[in-house]
């Protein structure tokens, strides 16, 4: 039986960390950092997403900002705001909340961001440097599950890692980051055959491809370290036993709130793995504290800290 990999109790150090930071530095600078994010249409989960982001930086005292576009805003504006974002000099940290409307180019709208304010780690310029190997913002995902491996003394370098799924959110940067860890690399993804023969020869097995409850324990190597980055809502109690199986915690949760959040590795892999990130509780609460933590940081680089 493994152990869970606790990434909100890592989150809350992150931020009590960036918190005495910011007291030891409030008599000599005189402003908070301060992030904007983007909001462009009504998508409900960017909407969360994005007060959550602003709550916990006014929890720590970053002031936060979210500048709303609508469902057909033209790129002209939004690309005008963006640049006037950009040259606002109290502004450490710019994020565009993806996905945006389909009429815009996503690559434009972020490629239009600032490299030293784009605190998401998309821009580029900032991927490329991850692919050198050289300092600049990582996306906060990919850094967070880093930064939870690396804190629980989980060793990285020689080791076989394999992720599934290819996303530029989490995948393919994570991926790079391992490989300047010097792991040994593997990607899967809807097209590899012999799957489970592939990532049950993983050390540090990580899984992002938002299907339910989709690796079991039979994917898994005895032992290995499983990062769970799915996060999945369920609101049918027939599809969630069809899908996930008796979980007595969970189906009441469905019964009296109307729904429940599985990942996208069952829960049953815990009794193969060494350790398992739970869902909730894994790998999202990380993704927010690197986030500050990237705003954090271009605060201390612009104000020569």
């Amino acid at each position: 039986m493994g152990e869970w990999l606790r990434g909100d109790l890592l989150a809350e150090e992150i931020k009590a960390e960036i918190q005495r930071g910011l007291e030891s530095y409030k008599e000599k600078i005189k402003r908070p950092p301060y992030l904007v994010g983007i909001l462009i249409g009504e998508n409900p989960s960017s909407k969360i997403y994005l007060n959550i982001k602003k709550r916990e930086c006014e929890k720590i005292g970053i002031k936060s900002e979210i500048v709303k576009f609508s469902e057909d805003e033209t790129r002209e504006n939004i690309l005008n705001k963006i640049n006037e974002l950009n040259d606002n000099r109290a502004i450490d940290g710019i994020l565009v909340q993806l996905p945006i409307p389909s009429h815009l180019d996503t690559l434009e709208i972020i490629s239009a961001l600032s490299p030293d304010k784009d605190v998401d780690g998309f821009h580029p310029d900032n991927v490329s440097r991850i692919f050198y190997a050289k300092p600049g913002f990582r996306p906060c995902t990919p850094f967070g599950i880093l930064e939870l491996l690396k804190r629980n003394n989980i060793k990285i370098e020689g080791k076989r890692a394999v992720i599934i799924g290819r996303s530029f959110i989490v995948g393919k940067p994570l991926g790079l980051m391992l490989l300047n860890e010097n792991a040994t690399l593997t990607f899967c993804h809807s097209k590899t055959e012999n799957l489970k023969d592939v990532t049950s020869s993983a050390d540090i097995l990580i899984v992002a491809i938002g299907k339910p409850c989709f690796v079991r324990k039979d994917f898994v190597k005895q032992g290995a370290v499983v990062v769970d980055v799915g996060i999945n809502q369920i609101t049918d109690l027939a599809e969630f036993k069809r899908i996930c199986g008796d979980n007595e915690k969970k189906e009441v949760q469905i019964k009296e709130k109307g729904s429940t959040l599985v990942g996208d590795v069952h829960p049953e892999v815990i009794e193969k793995a060494s350790f398992l990130t739970p869902v909730p509780g894994g790998v999202g609460p990380l993704t927010v504290a690197m986030l500050l933590k990237n705003t954090w940081e271009s605060f201390r680089k612009r104000e020569n800290l």
